[in-house]
């Protein structure tokens, strides 16, 4: 099939416009349009669920995941009739809620799909993700890290789940009950970063700039904020490898002796997919009160 090709197909009762299906869209492993549709496809019952009624921005390819890139915040025009968009600070975002919006994005080569923290309408945030993000290209001791946070939020009684971020990092996000504010969070956050860097100085450091990190991994609570973004769960990533953002199990980071995410990528999401299920929503929605609390008391003493 030529990659000039137009065609159209029907997915729950709306017509999507495909183009250029042979367009290779990921060298490593060999990924055109069509079978990046396909997998899509089959992200979409999970992928769904975390941007379904949020702001959305894409990161569009159209030479693929290893040629030039721009962000889109705007809907594109045309915009399809099956396609909600919704206002925010005189932006137009699309809400991806739905598989023919999100095989409509594909066409487009967005390659990634990056969520408000926030749903339509809401100041609110509707989960707590922490950023662990490496100062080096290779750093093997992501896991360790991750794990060594993960068990201080266990000690604080808040369970959470680890997720590659589909780059060199490691998220940890925690489902938690409605009513929270960003402020709230991010006081957990600072507090939790504090004491990380004070028990493992030579691991965890909280300085903005790069320079100033030295080989340390980057704690960051401030990107988990209204208005900003992160990459979804289940999200591809337009790097070598088609790396796929992917819930972990605390077990499986708890066995690498080095941190490798190369393994979870959109060949291999949808068999673990079919085996592990939504890591996520197995975790319940935490209540942090306890912890607030505590945070409160502190800081009056």
């Amino acid at each position: 099939m030529p990659a000039t090709m137009r065609g159209t197909i029907e997915v729950e009762g709306c017509e999507i416009a495909i183009t250029n299906p042979n367009k290779l869209m990921w060298e490593e492993p060999r990924i055109d349009k069509a079978l990046y549709l396909q997998k899509l496809a089959e992200l979409a019952p999970y992928l769904l669920p975390y941007c379904r009624n949020r702001y959305l921005t894409t990161i569009r390819f159209p030479d693929g995941a290893l040629g030039k890139s721009f962000y889109q915040k705007n809907a594109p025009e045309p915009t399809p009739h099956y396609v909600r968009v919704e206002p925010l600070d005189q932006t137009r975002y699309v809400i991806l809620d739905s598989l023919p919006v999100l095989l409509w994005l594909g066409n487009l080569a967005c390659l990634e799909f990056h969520p408000s923290f926030q749903e339509v309408g809401s100041t609110l945030p509707c989960e707590w993700v922490i950023d662990l993000d490496p100062s080096v290209e290779v750093e093997p001791r992501m896991a360790e890290a991750a794990v060594i946070i993960g068990d201080i939020l266990h000690s604080l009684h808040i369970e959470a789940v680890p997720k590659t971020s589909g780059a060199t990092g490691i998220q940890l996000y925690v489902p938690i009950q409605s009513g929270y504010t960003f402020s709230q969070l991010r006081a957990i956050g600072k507090f939790v970063a504090t004491y990380a860097v004070q028990q493992h100085p030579k691991l965890f450091t909280v300085e903005r700039f790069k320079k100033d990190r030295g080989n340390r991994i980057y704690f960051d609570y401030l990107q988990h904020w209204q208005g900003k973004t992160l990459s979804s769960p289940y999200t591809p990533r337009a790097r070598k490898g088609a790396p796929v953002s992917t819930p972990l199990l605390w077990e499986e980071l708890r066995s690498m002796d080095r941190f490798d995410p190369s393994p979870y990528n959109l060949i291999t999401i949808g068999e673990r997919l079919r085996q592990y299920g939504d890591v996520i929503a197995a975790c319940p929605a935490q209540n942090l009160d306890d912890v607030l609390t505590f945070l409160d008391r502190r800081a009056m003493n």
